[in-house]
């Protein structure tokens, strides 16, 4: 099984939500047994909060700064991060073309 960014690019953003009024910037491609492949591409504002799982970004395109309860973390492609699970996180100075698989576990 292969999963592509262009492909997944193609298919954002998915309509808006209360959360996500500018639309949703994620999308899951696979699930199993636990494990979740999210491709995550946020423009301008990431609304994110905790999880309920571990999980590792492997960003693809462009840089961000993943904001991790009060520590900063510049990003950029070819970066992994991992975030515990439920503690606070978001992307914040989003590069136009930032874009990011993340592996829920």
């Amino acid at each position: 099984m292969k999963f592509t960014v262009e492909e997944f690019l193609e298919k954002l953003p998915l309509p808006a939500t209360e959360k996500w009024k500018d639309g949703v910037w994620d999308i899951e491609p696979f699930s199993k047994d636990g494990v979740a492949l999210v491709f995550f591409a946020p423009r301008s504002i990431d609304y994110q909060t905790s999880h309920e799982k571990d999980e590792f970004y492997f960003v693809v395109r462009g840089r961000a700064e993943l904001v991790l309860d009060n520590e900063r973390i510049s990003c950029s492609r070819g970066d992994a991060l991992f975030v515990e699970a439920d503690r606070e996180h978001h992307f914040e100075n989003l590069a136009d073309d930032f874009a990011a698989w993340a592996v829920f576990f």
